[in-house]
């Protein structure tokens, strides 16, 4: 009896258990795989959000292009960044967020790549705008040319901050080239971008402005008075780049690829941007 209570009891009781629990672990594997595969499927993709630090000039087209991206790709989220170029550049310098940057200069998009923040081989010119000078709709001055900003009538001309902002550093470089800049120079007011610069002509706070011609576009409360000869400044082109430190690489080239296909071309067009031959 003792023996029959001994080891070759205890193996009987332990031999069945183990062939048992194999042979459960063995059935309950198909099942339990089908059951993770068809989790996995049914899963949603996870959702991404893609930030895109761009110019304040182009805050309506892209207000456009995102509506559309965002319906034909569920799983992708766009926040924009605008500004001023030269104010973003410093916030990527700086470690600020950012996985795509559209600026409105080549210079500033020339720093990012020689400091390797954005690959020489990530980036190529998108768009290009041209330089206007606009006054109030309901303005009775008559603007036809940098000169006329010299005249009694004009007592205060809106630019963008030359050193940030490109539209103020074109600006500065069509007057200093008619001999105009050093005679304006206590007539100007600066705005932090293109935009604060068509709202104080807008609103009166100033009596002429230079933006870009997609920025006069958008408003019925300025009219351009001239359009700035192309040969009197750096030509205002716009470059698009990937930030090398972007966290969402695939998705940052999808939108990188889906910007330069000519339905987004046309949409860029629409607003008054011209397409670098």
């Amino acid at each position: 009896m003792l023996a029959g209570c001994g080891n070759n009891g205890s193996s009987a009781t332990e031999k069945p258990d183990a062939s048992s629990a194999a042979n459960q672990a063995s059935a309950s594997t198909p099942a339990a795989s089908s059951e993770s595969t068809s989790s996995s499927a049914a899963e949603p993709q996870e959702k991404v959000e893609l930030t895109i630090s761009a110019a304040a000039s182009l805050t309506d087209a892209m207000t456009e292009i995102k509506t559309g991206y965002e319906q034909a790709h569920p799983n992708i989220s766009l926040n924009f960044n605008f500004g001023a170029s030269g104010a973003l550049q410093q916030q990527i310098e700086q470690g600020a967020p950012a996985d795509i940057f559209v600026s409105a200069s080549a210079k500033n998009m020339k720093a990012l790549v020689d400091e390797q923040l954005i690959a020489s081989t990530d980036q190529r010119n998108l768009l290009q705008n041209s330089l206007v000078a606009i006054v109030p709709a309901d303005g009775t001055s008559t603007v036809t040319s940098e000169k006329d900003l010299a005249s009694d009538a004009i007592k205060t001309v809106a630019i963008g901050i030359p050193e940030s902002v490109p539209a103020g550093m074109y600006a500065k470089e069509a007057l200093t080239n008619a001999k105009l800049w050093d005679q304006l120079e206590k007539k100007l007011v600066q705005g932090k971008d293109v935009r604060q610069v068509l709202q104080y002509v807008e609103t009166g706070n100033a009596d002429a402005g230079f933006v870009y011609k997609t920025d006069a576009l958008t408003s019925k409360q300025v009219k351009i008075a001239f359009e700035v000869d192309k040969s009197s400044y750096t030509p205002a082109n716009y470059p698009l780049g990937i930030i090398e430190g972007t966290k969402h690489r695939t998705e940052a080239e999808q939108f990188y690829a889906y910007l330069q296909t000519p339905e987004v071309l046309d949409i860029f067009a629409k607003y008054g941007f011209s397409i670098p031959q």
